[in-house]
């Protein structure tokens, strides 16, 4: 036996619902269920919205719970997030800090460093890939300063720097350009 259909709907409002409805997929549900209600099969219904038995049986257990707006898509559930906003946190606070060569072993971090410091600290296994989309989600790029020796001197690379003419300089003559034309 077939589960019956709300009563405080019928064909004519279903197919009204379906015309001002902006997700094609509720339509083509609305319009399914509109052929029930005018006496049409359960099979009829399924091949109208082109699907098999048990998704229409699905729809009716939807509209029946929910009504009209019980037809629009959902997004898939997925999988939960695995970090939450304390870890978050605390690998903000580690990025912004800096690592410690001594401790950490690295003189800057890398993605996958980050890994290991996240399944050190919570026992928290994280793919790289996803901790590249958290971090990019935290508003941090995979930019990375051009690596300091940590005993460098803060003079040091300027006495090194190779001085250029200014731009404005005259170049010298040449013979092709002091020859009269």
């Amino acid at each position: 036996m077939p589960i019956p259909l709300r009563m405080d709907f019928d064909a004519s409002r279903l197919r009204a619902a379906a015309r001002q409805s902006r997700h094609a997929g509720q339509a083509r549900r609305l319009l399914a269920l509109a052929a029930v209600y005018e006496g049409a099969t359960r099979t009829e219904a399924a091949k109208i919205g082109g699907v098999t038995l048990q998704i229409v049986r699905d729809w009716v257990l939807r509209f029946n719970a929910y009504g009209p707006d019980g037809l629009i898509d959902r997004k898939a559930p997925g999988q939960p997030p695995r970090l939450n906003n304390r870890h978050r946190a605390a690998l903000a606070a580690v990025i912004e800090s800096g690592p410690i060569p001594a401790i950490h072993g690295v003189v800057r971090w890398r993605i996958i460093d980050l890994c290991q410091w996240m399944w050190d600290e919570f026992q928290v296994s994280i793919a790289k890939q996803t901790l590249s989309r958290e971090l990019r989600g935290m508003g941090y790029r995979k930019l990375s300063a051009r690596p300091r020796h940590h005993a460098q001197a803060e003079g040091a690379v300027a006495h090194f720097k190779k001085v250029s003419r200014p731009f404005w300089t005259k170049s010298p003559a040449t013979r092709a350009s002091i020859r009269p034309t």
